[in-house]
């Protein structure tokens, strides 16, 4: 395997120390340069043409934000960001997760070099193979709602599952919904403090009302939920309405909260009255559950590899035959509304 060369940006000399430490320990991993601001990163990045590099969220000159969205638009690379474990830090990450990043690891403190050592190296060996042509500057800048046509069918519920890249990708699909859409459920691998986070910018930004669920909490149309980082999200009916469950049970695929135990969970609580589609993503969550949705009745799609930064999940689901169609990402809100209106009487209750 080729050496995957890194260019580490860091306003701080000693982390940039630190990371060039941790990283030189990987033998297929060569950190070929460094760079202090998002200006001196330019140009190192024209002299070294990293595959990888490592960007702290937070630098004078030239924010890690602004600079990722400049480097995006004009020369994609695979990025580590490096956030503070801060309100801020994670709300700063999940913008840079929006704009294409394809992971992000917190900035080690003196006594937890060793834990984030690890988790790094493989991080970074990780982005060395994802494709990251697919960002969202790629879209039309215009969103474009799409409109309900007809009426939806009682008691639909979509649930959407992604993991790297799914920032993005669930972002877009959101982004075409309206506001009387069926209830939304979510999955997307993300820690605590960044699901938190990601809700509350989704909800800013987008008309339709976009909750980190709770437990206990009503599921109603119009409104999109996601799962908390570290919890289970399932649906469950009760009295004929669904309510969300949240729960600390085994990990599915290493992952909680995991898209199998949410798909396995519409596809018990709807018997079949539901759309999903599983989006980008590294592993195989998701195809499992997708699967069984599928052999419910549910209508079931997945993320194309063009448009998927990393094509592990959708393919896996696709491979076992959990959707008949593997369609661009531009594509799926539409082809999951459709699923969800009623193409008989006019006269059925949205």
């Amino acid at each position: 395997m080729d050496t995957i060369r890194v260019l580490i940006i860091d306003d701080s000399a000693l982390l940039r120390a630190v990371l060039r430490a941790v990283l030189d320990e990987a033998p297929q991993i060569q950190v070929c340069g460094e760079a202090y601001d998002g200006f001196d990163a330019r140009e190192k990045i024209k002299q070294l043409n990293p595959d990888v590099i490592t960007l702290d969220v937070e630098m004078p000159n030239m924010d890690g934000i602004t600079f990722l969205r400049n480097l995006m638009r004009l020369h994609p690379i695979p990025t580590i960001m490096v956030s503070a474990h801060t309100q801020k830090g994670s709300q700063l990450a999940v913008e840079a997760l929006a704009l294409g990043a394809v992971d992000c690891v917190h900035k080690p403190s003196g006594d937890d070099i060793e834990s984030i050592s690890s988790e790094l190296v493989e991080k970074v060996i990780l982005a060395s193979h994802y494709q990251v042509a697919n960002h969202p500057s790629e879209y039309p800048t215009q969103e474009h709602v799409l409109e309900s046509k007809g009426h939806y069918i009682k008691d639909r519920l979509i649930a959407l599952g992604a993991s790297t890249g799914g920032i993005p990708a669930i972002e877009r699909v959101i982004s075409m919904l309206p506001v009387d859409c069926p209830p939304v459920v979510i999955v997307q691998h993300i820690p605590p403090l960044f699901s938190t986070s990601l809700a509350n910018r989704m909800n800013n930004k987008y008309p339709i009302n976009i909750y980190e669920a709770y437990d206990g909490q009503p599921i109603k149309a119009g409104c999109v939920y996601l799962a908390p980082g570290d919890d289970h999200l399932e649906v469950i009916k009760k009295a004929g309405r669904y309510f969300c469950k949240l729960h600390k049970g085994e990990t599915v695929c290493y992952q909680r909260p995991a898209v199998d135990v949410l798909f396995e969970s519409v596809a018990l609580a709807t018997q079949g009255n539901a759309s999903a589609a599983l989006l980008t993503g590294m592993g195989k969550d998701g195809a499992v559950g997708l699967l069984s949705m599928k052999q419910q009745g549910c209508f079931t799609v997945v993320q194309d590899q063009a448009s998927s930064t990393v094509w592990g999940m959708p393919g896996e689901a696709y491979a076992m035959g959990a959707s008949e169609k593997a369609v661009h990402l531009n594509r799926i809100a539409s082809l999951l509304l459709i699923s969800c209106i009623n193409k008989g009487s006019h006269h059925d209750h949205k």
